[in-house]
């Protein structure tokens, strides 16, 4: 597995203190291996850890309750400052109040955990700010490149595109097999970390909903209109049901909802806002007949970057013209906008013409598939593959 340095220079600062560090983010994005990381790096000064995987229930049998973790590493500790690892914590019941016992033992604890119940406002009032959290997120497109020459495998943009970042779909060598990973993958968070966590009794039309969600990516939408639009097709659902169904998506770090902000008004237009699926498979395993969604993917995936290194992100309404992303960052504004191609005139015309009466010092971008650069006076254009190949910027 790849190093991810990027994750571990955030955490690295915390790592003797006492506050409980807090790893989250999708099942399956590396979040054990980032925890794994952290051991290594901490091995090379002491032997005082203990690790418990509470996925692995076979493993963790014996452990049913917050007391049941505080006995056991008691009595798996050694003298002085000890390191509590806690994978996917938050199957134990009362976990807050385990983390609560040992940090007052003289332990550092850090936790993972697949779902954000464990930032919900309950635990967090439990901890009383005692705790730091940071999110992982399956693999960029360069970390993505790095894995599989590890494995001896090669990744192009394409299949970046279509089959996304996470990490150990690489493992399997056939595209049949990294398609039955990631299906059963998606069955495992909609199974286990919605339906069977939230009690949902609606199975049928809840899959529907969220089906529907995720093959929706890059759109702006409205609880409103995802219920008109299910409504419409034999589905009967409130858009009070679907804001809260997508809050489970959201809590569970499925999507992320991106405001949408309106430079006429200047203000966030509440009513509607951007879906982005924390990764393009999640689009792409729903597909029928090998039709990818590539438009739509390639907007998420930059989406998907920009956070990752670091840029605020809203979508901005120009007028009645929407730019995918202003992108902010150290107090530089970027506007951006992303297009499979702007060969056409047509596309070309409506993708620039997007940047209208946007402020001659605001840098402003388009992000291509297309080799020929189509940059003006006003406009930089970049290429998929460059944009891809950057670090940290844009």
């Amino acid at each position: 597995m790849i190093y991810r340095e990027k994750y571990l220079s955030e955490i690295r600062g915390f790592y003797h203190s006492d506050l409980i560090k807090i790893i989250t983010g999708v099942r399956r994005c590396g979040k054990s291996f980032v925890l794994e990381q952290i051991m290594t790096e901490l091995s090379k000064e002491t032997d005082n850890f203990v690790y418990l995987d509470f996925d692995d229930r076979i493993a963790t049998a014996d452990i049913e309750t917050w007391k049941d973790i505080v006995h056991y590493i008691q009595s798996n500790r050694k003298e002085g400052l000890c390191y509590v690892f806690l994978d996917e914590v938050q199957e134990i019941g009362g976990w807050a109040s385990a983390c609560r016992a040992l940090r007052r033992e003289n332990c550092s604890v850090f936790i993972t955990g697949s779902n954000s119940k464990l930032l919900a406002k309950e635990f967090t009032k439990e901890l009383s700010g005692r705790y730091v959290s940071f999110r992982i997120r399956p693999f960029i497109f360069l970390e993505l490149q790095e894995y599989a020459r590890q494995l001896g495998r090669e990744c192009s943009v394409s299949d970046y595109l279509i089959w996304g970042g996470f990490p150990k779909r690489l493992e399997f060598s056939t595209l049949l097999e990294q398609k039955r990973y990631l299906s059963d993958l998606n069955e495992t968070i909609v199974a286990n970390d919605l339906i069977n966590r939230y009690k949902i009794r609606k199975q049928s039309e809840f899959r529907k909903v969220i089906n529907f969600i995720l093959i929706s990516n890059s759109r702006i939408y409205s609880a409103k209109s995802i219920s008109d639009h299910m409504t419409g097709n034999g589905i009967n659902v409130t858009p009070n049901t679907v804001q809260k169904w997508i809050s489970y998506l959201e809590n569970a770090y499925i999507i992320d909802e991106v405001p949408r902000y309106s430079k006429k008004a200047k203000k966030e237009l509440e009513q509607s806002r951007k879906i982005y699926d924390s990764d393009v498979s999640m689009n792409s395993i729903r597909c029928k007949d090998n039709r990818f969604d590539l438009t739509h993917n390639m907007e998420n995936i930059v989406y998907n970057e920009l956070v990752y290194r670091g840029f605020t992100i809203t979508v901005f309404d120009n007028n009645g013209k929407e730019i995918d992303f202003l992108a902010e960052k150290g107090g530089q504004r970027t506007y951006v906008q992303v297009a499979y191609s702007v060969v056409e005139e047509k596309t070309w015309k409506r993708e620039f013409e997007a940047f209208s009466g946007i402020p001659v010092y605001d840098r402003k971008v388009i992000i291509t598939n297309d080799d020929m650069d189509y940059s003006t006076s006003a406009v930089e254009h970049i290429r998929l593959i460059d944009f891809l190949q950057n670090e940290s910027g844009i």
